[in-house]
């Protein structure tokens, strides 16, 4: 006969042997101590071999059954670690998060959100990915990402683009820059500029999709940077000017080394945006995300 070893046969011969006894065991097993012998009975009629010494007390097992309980004792942590993922799965508080970053300056941003982010769902595991190093959102239809932060929302089936704040595009400057006596900057201001910005293509840059490219102006130079706070210290130092979200200049803006002027009279406000799979904002945890993103955003505007 061939034999159908099945979990509840491995779970019962564990607990016998813990409990010393049918009656215990069908306790901590919930079932009745009748079918739990009919189980034993049918687990050794597969065998063909007595699996307890049925004279001792407390009930104990015999070799072959010993190796039943070796076998238990490695596959049932196992099954039970992956009932209690699949679980969490369901109830959305595990899962995976990975996350792609179409915009230079947000990783400052998106930090202490990750970091509120993660005491609340410990079992989700978070990722994050340069999305301009690569084409952020065909990797999130191909689901290789799970979240791309991004300002530039597309029509795409199956994805959609949770609005998460409006930002502007703000001018900074060393206050030392003529520039620094206007009220407000047009894009004629940068033709005889050094212009210094994050090393990624002009397309993705505020200041160029928004001003610079449709009034076909183009500046003195350009000088790539990657960090933020260097940034800042060549502008302080007079080496060029800048173009930043607001809340990356919150600070300097009451620094007597820098000014700050809207671009144009009108100012330039743009809206970043969370894309995901439609399917998974039912996630819980997506939702929070997309919740305390948000929420940090206007904090650090309100500063």
């Amino acid at each position: 006969m061939k034999m159908h070893i099945e979990f509840r046969h491995l779970r019962t011969v564990k607990a016998i042997h813990e409990n010393g006894g049918v009656s215990n065991a069908a306790d901590i097993l919930n079932i009745t101590q009748s079918a739990l012998s009919h189980q034993i009975k049918n687990l050794e009629e597969q065998t063909g071999i007595e699996l307890f010494v049925r004279k001792s007390k407390p009930l104990r097992l015999t070799a072959a059954g010993m190796r039943l309980l070796r076998l238990a004792d490695k596959i049932l942590p196992e099954v039970d670690a992956i009932q209690a993922e699949f679980e969490g799965l369901r109830s959305g508080k595990s899962g995976r998060l990975h996350i792609a970053i179409e915009c230079h300056a947000c990783f400052e941003w998106l930090f202490p959100v990750l970091e509120r982010f993660r005491k609340s769902w410990p079992d989700v595991d978070v990722d994050i990915r340069p999305g301009l190093a690569f084409d952020a959102l065909p990797a999130l239809e191909k689901e290789d990402v799970d979240l791309v932060v991004s300002s530039d929302p597309e029509n795409l089936p199956g994805i959609t683009f949770s609005h998460l704040f409006e930002y502007a595009p703000v001018f900074v400057a060393s206050a030392q820059n003529p520039l620094a006596e206007k009220a407000f900057i047009e894009a004629e201001d940068f033709r005889d500029q050094t212009l210094i910005t994050y090393p990624v293509e002009r397309s993705r840059l505020d200041l160029f999709s928004q001003l610079l490219i449709p009034a076909k102006v183009e500046p003195a130079s350009i000088r790539q940077v990657e960090l933020t706070a260097v940034i800042l210290l060549l502008v302080a130092s007079n080496r060029g000017i800048s173009v930043l979200p607001d809340w990356v200049v919150r600070e300097v803006k009451y620094s007597s080394d820098y000014v700050t002027r809207p671009l144009t009279k009108e100012k330039i406000t743009r809206g970043l945006f969370a894309a995901t799979r439609d399917d998974d904002l039912a996630k819980p945890y997506m939702r929070d995300l997309i919740r305390l993103a948000g929420e940090e955003a206007r904090r650090l505007q309100s500063l």
